[in-house]
């Protein structure tokens, strides 16, 4: 079974209720998961880090089990930082003022935002296998077009992408859109993702988080940088040696950019480092918050 030790419970966070997987003891790590996953692709770096650790693994608003508002003309109940807010009630829920955070994908653009809106609250990030919103759209070219196409695809106005993801879900996004999804997300991870990708809100909830992408986020980011604002505490960065970021940019080259305390590196896998490298991910990333201790 996985995230054994863990509680499972619903948390009301301002304006959303969130599905959250807690457990463990000692400082506290949040973790943050991606499109069009769950809190369980966590599952086995999770029960490794709560040896040392009280980890808590959270939906993202919309994703999941967890509740999204309705949305907006500008997207932005669905923006990154919309999200770190969550993030922000969830922890105090739990009683931590100050954590450490780690994401990927999605997760990871709610992990650095967290960390830019709310510096006194993230001690350490960890951002997986992403560039910055901002960066991905300013350097958007023919490979972006190609091999990035569920960008501008899930961007697109409702109910459009919506209609068109309905009418299969399951296998668009888990034969369609990753056609080796079925060897990279296996047991109860795998049928928690389906389940949640054929309920029509979440399916909506997915296309609003890449609208908010295409405009709202991509806004800020573009607001930071011309600011010249930085992520103020240590960076951890890690990327897929065999996936897209690899191939097309060069992570730590990008990251410096927002980052002066930086390290990173890459992993021998593609896109879904958790669960293609799972022992290596805990090794990196609990070393990574060993440090802070």
């Amino acid at each position: 079974m996985a995230f054994e030790g863990f509680q499972l419970s619903q948390v009301e966070v301002g304006e959303v209720s969130l599905r959250v997987r807690h457990g463990g003891s000692g400082p506290p790590v949040l973790l943050l998961h991606g499109y069009p996953q769950t809190h369980m692709m966590w599952a086995h770096v999770a029960e490794g880090l709560a040896r040392d650790h009280t980890v808590i693994c959270p939906d993202l608003r919309g994703y999941g089990g967890s509740s999204l508002p309705p949305s907006q003309p500008d997207h932005s109940q669905s923006s990154k930082r919309a999200m770190a807010r969550d993030a922000v009630a969830l922890m105090q829920h739990f009683g931590f003022e100050r954590f450490a955070v780690a994401g990927h994908d999605r997760g990871g653009r709610v992990a650095y935002r967290l960390a830019l809106d709310h510096p006194q609250a993230v001690s350490r990030v960890a951002i997986l296998d992403i560039i910055p919103t901002g960066e991905i759209w300013a350097r958007a070219d023919r490979r972006f077009a190609l091999g990035y196409w569920h960008w501008p695809f899930l961007a697109q106005p409702a109910p459009l992408p919506e209609r068109l993801i309905g009418a299969d879900p399951e296998w668009f996004f888990f034969d369609g859109e990753f056609p080796d999804a079925r060897r990279t997300f296996r047991g109860e991870a795998l049928a928690d993702y389906v389940a949640a990708a054929k309920k029509a809100s979440v399916i909506h909830a997915m296309c609003e988080d890449y609208r908010a992408g295409a405009g709202h986020d991509r806004k800020l980011d573009e607001e930071d940088k011309a600011a010249s604002r930085k992520i103020a505490c240590p960076v951890l960065v890690l990327w897929g040696g065999k996936g897209a970021v690899a191939a097309w940019y060069d992570p730590l080259e990008v990251w410096r950019g927002w980052a002066s305390n930086l390290t990173g590196q890459a992993l021998d896998c593609g896109h879904f480092i958790p669960e293609e490298k799972p022992a290596e991910t805990l090794a990196l990333l609990g070393g990574f918050f060993a440090e802070g201790l």
